[in-house]
């Protein structure tokens, strides 16, 4: 007779499974806000919308971290990318004028490493934690076979809530409003194909002092920055006409996304200066300044759009939440069919 086969056998260890979830219930039960009903465990999460909305919409967001996991493999290092995850959806709802509600993660990989999901998703409890969102679920997929040896995957979503007439949709935008752009952290999670091969290229020191005391190492690994309770605070003080969270395709392709169709922005180059890593990228990538600009957030992380009377006061009150806010230029009326992003 064949010997008998349990679960674990086939590579799935439910037991591992069960000591995660007792790992990270401390980190996600200091998310948890008054609209959330009952805690981790159950087949489904329980929000209710606050009593204080009138007309409540409920926005949402999806994305993953992109190959700046694969750094976080090599490097072994898995602290901090849990908090990208976080960000990449809570700063894309916010844009909207969304409050972030709950996050919910999907942590996939071929074996179970406690230790290590553990280290993942207390940074996602991070990120929670930091935007003001609860941590109310998640899926945790062991599956032998799909996922190289230490090696996982990372997807998630976030909800959150805004009253229907405060949506910021970009269409109150007009010429002659000013563009405010907040610092990035870095890299954050986007353009990280290119920066793995400019680091196998170059194969710089990378636990050599880089910038301001971190090495090139921690500068490229930093986390996402949440701008969700700095500008959740502005919106309450100050009319914010329009928002655009510098992902993927850099402040030329983002910004666009949230202008009128007879509007152009015009931001100045000279406003604000790279920070290092994206001159270290450029210099040693023989990167051009425009793909330099379509690539990366080249160190603004979110842009602001703000009637021209306003756009000081709103500034000064940014810097006050601990914000680095840059005069980056202004909106002008579009000519034809010109781009809608010129940087010079």
């Amino acid at each position: 007779m064949n010997a008998s086969l349990s679960y674990r056998d086939a590579g799935v260890d439910i037991d591992a499974g069960d000591r995660l979830v007792e790992n990270i219930k401390p980190f996600a039960k200091r998310t948890l806000r008054p609209e959330v009903l009952g805690g981790l465990g159950g087949f489904g999460a329980l929000v209710e919308i606050g009593k204080n909305y009138r007309n409540p919409v409920l926005v949402s967001g999806t994305d993953g971290v992109g190959t700046k996991l694969k750094l976080a493999f090599d490097w072994d290092l898995h602290d901090t990318v849990g908090i990208d995850l976080v960000a990449m959806s809570v700063n894309d709802i916010l844009v909207q004028g969304a409050e972030p509600l709950f996050f919910l993660d999907y942590f996939a990989c071929g074996k179970l490493d406690v230790d290590r999901a553990t280290a993942v998703i207390k940074g996602i409890a991070q990120g929670c934690e930091q935007s003001g969102c609860a941590l109310i679920g998640g899926e945790t997929a062991e599956m032998p076979g799909m996922y190289p040896e230490g090696e996982y995957d990372l997807a998630g979503f976030a909800v959150g809530v805004v009253e229907k007439e405060r949506i910021i949709s970009g269409q109150n935008i007009r010429a002659g409003d000013v563009l405010l752009g907040l610092a990035s952290n870095g890299a954050h999670s986007n353009g990280y194909s290119l920066i793995r091969k400019i680091i196998d290229r170059a194969q710089p020191d990378l636990d050599a002092e880089f910038d301001g005391g971190k090495t090139l190492r921690q500068t490229v690994i930093a986390p996402t920055r949440l701008y969700a309770k700095p500008l959740l605070a502005a919106m309450k003080e100050f009319e914010i006409k329009g928002m655009a969270h510098i992902t993927g395709g850099g402040i030329s392709e983002n910004l666009p996304r949230v202008l009128p169709q007879n509007c152009t922005a015009h931001v100045d180059a000279k406003s604000w200066e790279m920070p290092k890593l994206f001159q270290w990228l450029q210099k040693e990538g023989n990167i051009a300044a425009a793909e330099m600009y379509r690539t990366f957030n080249c160190g603004i992380g979110m842009i602001v759009v703000a009637a021209h009377d306003k756009a000081e006061v709103l500034a000064d009150f940014l810097r006050q939440q601990g914000e680095t806010v840059y005069r980056l230029g202004e909106i002008r009326e579009r000519q034809g069919d010109e781009h809608q992003t010129h940087i010079a």
